[in-house]
């Protein structure tokens, strides 16, 4: 099973077609930096070096409500914007789960000033979110947004159907490779 992770993993890093990076990114990639762009509109998962794609994962799964600038618990939806990569679960009923810093403070702030959450709860998300050290996850705008596999689910309705809660799935086999492509730290676009 390792030899056979092992060579998808090669075909992975062989170079990919050219990207050209997205006209709306947030930030600009420094050079040898690793990221990950994932274009929801063409269900693709780039992972670049810089602005060079290094690898590319097709046929994902995003939310059954499709996405959202801003994400309410429990509405299905995947957040779009830049994340974080916080933690990697091996342990996952999903395979293996890469947590996201979802909601992130700009989520916070422009829910705030959208009147999804008041101030109130805009104030109790930062005063968590400063003495946790990372954003609270049961707000009003939901949580435990990653990026994971299928788990014991079926493949080939993951191949026809956008059914998360709000993650990004991508085929077992394509997680673990992207995993021993990223870390905790790993910048991650969604649009």
């Amino acid at each position: 099973m390792r030899s056979a992770l092992t060579l998808l993993l090669l075909a992975l890093l062989l170079p990919a077609p050219a990207a050209a990076l997205p006209d709306d990114l947030p930030f600009q990639p420094e050079a040898g930096e690793r990221w990950v762009l994932v274009d929801t509109d063409d269900y693709v998962l780039t992972v670049y070096t810089g602005r060079e794609a290094k690898a590319r994962f097709t046929n994902l799964a995003i939310g059954r409500g499709g996405t959202a600038e801003t994400r309410h618990r429990g509405d299905r939806t995947t957040p779009l914007g830049s994340f974080r990569i916080t933690r990697i679960y091996r342990e996952s009923d999903y395979h293996l789960f890469l947590g996201l810093d979802y909601p992130t403070m700009r989520h916070a702030r422009a829910a705030r000033d959208d009147g999804t959450i008041s101030r109130a709860e805009y104030r109790a998300y930062v005063d968590a979110y400063a003495r946790q050290g990372r954003p609270p996850q049961g707000t009003a705008l939901g949580g435990h947004i990653g990026i994971h596999g299928v788990g014991d689910g079926d493949t080939g309705f993951h191949r026809r159907v956008n059914w998360t809660n709000g993650c990004i799935a991508l085929e077992n086999e394509q997680i673990e490779a992207l995993a021993e492509l990223v870390d905790v730290g790993t910048r991650v676009y969604v649009r």
